[in-house]
């Protein structure tokens, strides 16, 4: 009797060990990000201007300046070429009044979106 009781306990250890299941360490997955280069800046800047109504008077590429209206406020966006191989991008339009999206909100996500973001 006691060796049949160690026979069944030995058995419903192995069981239950064999039904433990070891689960990989959830890696996250992995993204290869490219700087921008200049170009693909510029062209996505002057595009998400005009996709925000954003009317263009000037479009200067050698000074990375961009300057226009939206319903009478001035708007500035500026594309800059960093010394590490960067692009900064700025926008300003300080009198601008819209609200909810802003017009900076408005311009950005649509900047984003032209850059695959």
């Amino acid at each position: 009797m006691n060796h049949l009781f160690r026979l069944l306990a030995a058995l419903l250890v192995c069981i239950g060990l064999a039904s433990c299941v070891a689960y990989p360490y959830p890696y996250e997955a992995q993204t290869t990000m490219v700087p921008a280069s200049f170009d693909r800046s510029w062209d996505a800047a002057l595009g998400a201007a005009a996709d925000s109504g954003i009317q263009v008077a000037s479009a200067d590429r050698a000074s990375g300046r961009i300057t226009g209206t939206k319903a009478g406020a001035a708007v500035t966006i500026t594309v800059e070429q960093q010394a590490g191989g960067n692009v900064r991008v700025g926008f300003s339009a300080p009198d601008a009044r819209e609200t909810n999206p802003t017009l900076n909100d408005r311009w950005l996500g649509n900047y984003n979106r032209r850059m695959g973001r």
